[in-house]
């Protein structure tokens, strides 16, 4: 039996306070007013306020005038089409508010600066309760692949798996919690809650019989319930197995992840475009839930090992051996490739189309998160092939842990592009909102799963098909 270590428990608790108050003071030092706003531009930019403001209007007019002529040969889409930089939650579709660029528009462009500005704490919190649910949602879906193929190679990893699974129910929950607040307008990440917007925009209004808060809030919950009922009762059978006899647990097991399957293909869809592309509400993708669902999978896959890795640095798992590390290396190095060719057909479709409501998407992440948005493609697909390419450094555990840093850094950031850009626009940055947030979910994830991995025999003993595991040789 696997001991919660005093030392991690420690470090877990310590993440976790260390946090929640970074994240405290990020949500503190958030403006209250469009002054308090104008002001803190101001200080990150080292000028005047009036300065900063008509600097930044300025770079708003220009923008505005290259979408418009982009737009023109695109049977006057830019009609509906909201600022490259973020999704304008004072948008008003006439043209007579966008040429009338003094009064009014300088009124809407400073509460769209508050409204950034009072976004980043949440936005951050977001990104970062997204990221550590998905991965235990990861891990769910690859435990469920391998009981549905009933696949040998894996079972001695299943109380891992398992374990890891253990944070969906809070994380799920903490999700639930933040979109239900942002249901009841105590942030603005998602537009189209937003009743002023969605009264001057045709496109988000011809989608208000999918994108309402409390048909929104029902799919999410629907989501949610049935990914822990499964998460449930394949912990609950696996368990039973153990002291059972026969193969009926292990049947059960089987038929209960294939129809999970089936429900996990189907919502994981739904839910990356509610809870991650309805943030860009013009904005779509076809391949975007298979986008997702390879972010979260190849991240999950990369904890297993590194839980796996560590465990054994404990003198734990004593069957599990280099032909193990090997295959999660292996997937770790096929789902970057997969990710990175669905990243790649997403955006060259898209860039080359040049199709307005589509195109500018990318353009906002290449003009105001260029770093970000190229360096996670090289943290997620080069620097995974350079490590894992060679079959040996698959089953040394050094290379799988450095591999795993800069894959879980990389899918941190990809989560982080995906929702930052239309919630904060260009007012990004790391600081304690960020950090905290990270702290914060990192710590409560270890605490969580190693509580999870604490609480049963590491090996389970009663799997018609460990035996095949023990002597699994590659």
């Amino acid at each position: 039996m696997y001991q919660f270590s005093k030392n991690l428990k420690i470090v877990s608790l310590s993440l976790m306070v260390v946090g929640a108050l970074a994240l405290g003071i990020g949500f503190l030092s958030a403006p209250n007013t469009v002054e308090e706003a104008k002001a803190m531009v101001a200080d990150a930019h080292g000028h005047g306020g009036h300065d900063t403001h008509d600097s930044h209007a300025d770079d708003h007019a220009d923008e505005h005038k290259a979408e418009t002529h982009h737009a023109e040969d695109h049977k006057d889409h830019a009609d509906d089409h909201y600022d490259t930089h973020d999704n304008d939650y004072g948008n008003d579709e006439s043209h007579d508010a966008h040429d009338a660029h003094g009064g009014g528009h300088g009124d809407s462009h400073d509460k769209h600066l508050l409204h950034q500005l009072q976004n980043r704490p949440w936005a951050a919190t977001y990104v970062a309760a997204l990221f550590f649910m998905m991965i235990a949602l990861g891990a769910l879906a690859f435990y469920a692949i391998q009981r549905a193929a009933q696949a040998g190679w894996s079972i001695l990893l299943f109380r891992v798996m398992e374990g890891i699974t253990a944070y969906l129910l809070p994380g799920s929950i903490i999700v639930f919690v933040l979109l239900v607040l942002s249901g009841l307008h105590l942030n603005h990440l998602f537009v189209w809650m937003d009743a002023e917007v969605v009264a001057h925009d045709e496109i988000i209004r011809n989608k208000e019989s999918y994108l309402n808060v409390p048909f929104f809030l029902a799919r999410a919950l629907f989501y949610i319930v049935g990914w822990n009922l499964y998460r449930f009762y394949s912990r609950k059978f696996s368990l039973a197995q153990d002291n059972g006899s026969g193969v009926g647990y292990h049947k059960k097991n089987f038929r209960l992840a294939a129809g999970f399957l089936v429900f996990y293909i189907v919502t994981e869809s739904m839910m990356a475009w509610d809870w991650i592309m309805s943030v860009d509400p013009h904005w779509f993708s076809t391949l975007f839930g298979w986008y997702v669902f390879a972010s979260m999978i190849v991240t999950a896959v990369t904890i297993i090992a590194m839980v796996t890795i560590y465990l054994k640095s404990k003198g734990l798992l004593e069957d599990v051996n280099d032909s193990h590390i090997h295959d999660l290396g292996k997937f770790m190095f096929g789902f970057s490739v997969f990710w990175t060719y669905l990243w790649f057909s997403q955006f060259m479709l898209i860039w080359y189309s040049n199709i307005p409501e589509e195109v500018t998407y990318f353009i906002t992440r290449i003009e105001d998160y260029n770093l970000l948005f190229f360096g996670m493609v090289a943290m997620n697909f080069v620097l995974p092939l350079l490590i894992l390419m060679n079959s040996d450094y698959k089953r040394n555990n050094w290379f799988i842990m450095i591999a795993g840093i800069i894959i879980i850094i990389g899918h941190y950031l990809d989560f982080y592009n995906m929702i930052m850009p239309a919630t904060v626009g260009d007012q990004w940055s790391f600081g304690l909102s960020e950090l905290g947030s990270v702290s914060l979910f990192a710590g409560l994830f270890i605490y969580v799963v190693f509580s999870a991995l604490a609480k049963a025999p590491l090996k389970p003993k009663g799997d018609p098909l460990v035996k095949e595991s023990e002597h699994f040789v590659y």
